[in-house]
């Protein structure tokens, strides 16, 4: 039954789809491999260098090569000739040649030299070059697009609309502090639990005490989701400029969700994004990344104890996913009140796997 854009009236997605390996497949396909993925920040690399790296390991395996220059950008990392991967180690910028037949591309990834094809028709062609999947340097956050699809503006214009204040030229990449999980559950049980303050009160206890969950706001975008959670007296918040959207509110954390995976979360101290990396239908990769702004302000109110909020998510997503095998169980309701972020979830999910959807 499909779901209903009245979320009043409106079931979840049935539990057969987080148990159906055919859906779990096409999800890959027809969500994943035509969404925009944050690929991490500038202070993360060295600027200058060819770092090979694989997009949603486990997933999509995608082989790529960020180029660090002064205008970043991104390229397949497979020879065009016969597929052979050619940026094996990070390394500084430089011409690429395949160790396997010998082809040339220069440091941008354009075709320059092979050799034995004196005699080739209609070469090199433009598809010899090395493909450049869409890329967007959006304050020193990198993200790309290995499909043609929507601009990545409907993510940008939702973040620029709060987020003008905010120091990002201050942002480090914080190594330590940076952590990768596994989650014995479907990935989109992970972004469930994540797009509703619902359970705040009965998992997050710590949580709970630093935030006014009376005041907790949920906005929705065509992208995706923004909860605002709101401080209780005395707890460090943001110190919004006039004209803010929010001015005159105690805003301790921004809580931001592009679809299908990935999370931007903004506290006084900095940013924390979390990549929700699909590996099987029961596994999932979560990687937390940490940027710093303002490391005085860490360890303090919404933005702190996250591993201690992380291990109480990933007991009750594991809990649900495992609830999930139950015969008895067919789908549930929506809260109307506190809910809504799941249910918009849901509804691009049903939009973009539709005919997966009824057929399975």
């Amino acid at each position: 039954m499909p779901l209903k854009e009245d979320i009043r009236s409106s079931s979840t997605l049935p539990g057969s789809f987080y148990r159906n390996e055919a859906l779990y497949r096409q999800s890959l396909d027809v969500v994943f491999a035509n969404s925009w993925q944050l690929i991490g920040h500038r202070s993360q690399w060295t600027e200058g260098y060819q770092i090979p790296f694989v997009l949603l390991p486990g997933s999509l395996n995608e082989p790529l090569i960020l180029h660090t220059g002064a205008e970043p950008f991104v390229s397949s990392n497979v020879c065009t000739h016969r597929g052979f991967i050619l940026v094996e180690k990070e390394r500084p910028s430089a011409p690429i040649r395949c160790r396997y037949h010998g082809r040339l591309f220069d440091a941008n990834g354009c075709f320059r030299s092979m050799p034995e094809f004196e005699d080739a028709a209609d070469f090199p062609r433009r598809e010899d070059d090395l493909a450049r999947p869409s890329f967007v340097n959006w304050k020193g956050f990198f993200l790309c697009r290995i499909s043609e699809g929507s601009s990545a503006h409907t993510i940008i214009d939702v973040l620029d609309e709060r987020l003008g204040f905010f120091p990002f030229h201050d942002l480090q990449y914080s190594a330590e502090r940076s952590r990768e999980f596994h989650v014995k559950a479907h990935w989109a049980l992970y972004c469930d639990n994540y797009l509703e303050g619902f359970h705040i009160p009965y998992v997050h206890q710590a949580l709970n005490k630093v935030i006014d969950y009376g005041q907790y706001e949920t906005h929705l975008f065509d992208s995706g989701t923004l909860q605002i959670g709101i401080g209780k007296e005395g707890e460090p918040c943001f110190d919004l400029p006039a004209g803010h959207p929010d001015q005159g509110k105690q805003v301790a954390a921004y809580y931001y969700w592009f679809f299908p995976n990935w999370m931007v979360n903004v506290y006084p101290w900095g940013i924390s994004v979390n990549i929700v990396e699909p590996i099987d239908i029961g596994q999932t990769r979560v990687r937390f990344l940490t940027y710093v702004a303002r490391p005085e302000m860490l360890d303090q109110g919404a933005g702190s104890g996250l591993h201690a909020v992380e291990m109480e998510d990933e007991e009750v997503v594991e809990s649900v996913h495992r609830g999930l095998t139950s015969r008895l169980y067919r789908d549930g309701r929506f809260s109307p009140a506190m809910e809504t972020g799941v249910h918009h979830f849901h509804l691009l999910l049903q939009h973009h796997m539709a005919d997966f959807l009824l057929n399975n």
